[in-house]
């Protein structure tokens, strides 16, 4: 089974002329999401980890998933406020504004190996920004993970140009 057929397209949002790739409706389908964690775990079961940090908010799911089926522990990337102890945080652009995501300041020490995931990657920033934090901590991104990827948005491109490894499941090009 496919698992972009699995992938619901809504158009027009949250703007006028983006196509908004909803994975509900693959996070649903206990075939489809089995297929999700299992493929990613096959792919990372042979690499030195030492943990998975997911990005809020879809790659909380698929990470913590991920993180259980490898055996390690997880670490969320939250939005600013979330998280009640000591943060470390990172500003970052988006198209029409700005964000923030942070970070524990004790989630991740000196040398671990990070599998860093979200559910997709369209500009890259908010995997970037991620990126830096982990970095900051002084742990080190083998890849970045996703279950889509938008190529004609250049993040995996923004990623290889900083030095990160990615991959992804299924990509929709041009569509």
């Amino acid at each position: 089974m496919p698992i972009k057929s699995l992938i619901r397209t809504i158009p027009h949002y949250p703007k006028q002329g983006i196509q908004f790739r909803d994975i509900t409706t693959l996070l649903k389908d206990p075939i489809g999401f089995r297929i999700v964690i299992d493929e990613l775990a096959k792919r990372y079961s042979e690499k030195k980890i030492d943990k998975v940090a997911g990005i809020e908010a879809r790659g909380f799911i698929i990470g913590a998933a991920l993180a259980y089926k490898l055996g390690m522990g997880f670490v969320p990337v939250r939005k600013p406020g979330k998280l009640p102890s000591e943060t470390i945080g990172h500003d970052y652009a988006l198209e029409y504004g700005s964000d923030r995501v942070e970070i524990h300041t004790d989630a991740i020490s000196q040398g671990e190996r990070i599998l860093l995931v979200d559910d997709l990657i369209a500009t890259g920033g908010t995997a970037e920004a991620a990126a830096l934090l982990i970095q900051k901590l002084g742990g080190e991104i083998v890849e970045c993970a996703f279950v889509i990827d938008l190529p004609d948005l250049g993040g995996t491109k923004r990623l290889a140009q900083n030095g990160l490894k990615s991959s992804s499941l299924c990509a929709f090009e041009g569509e």
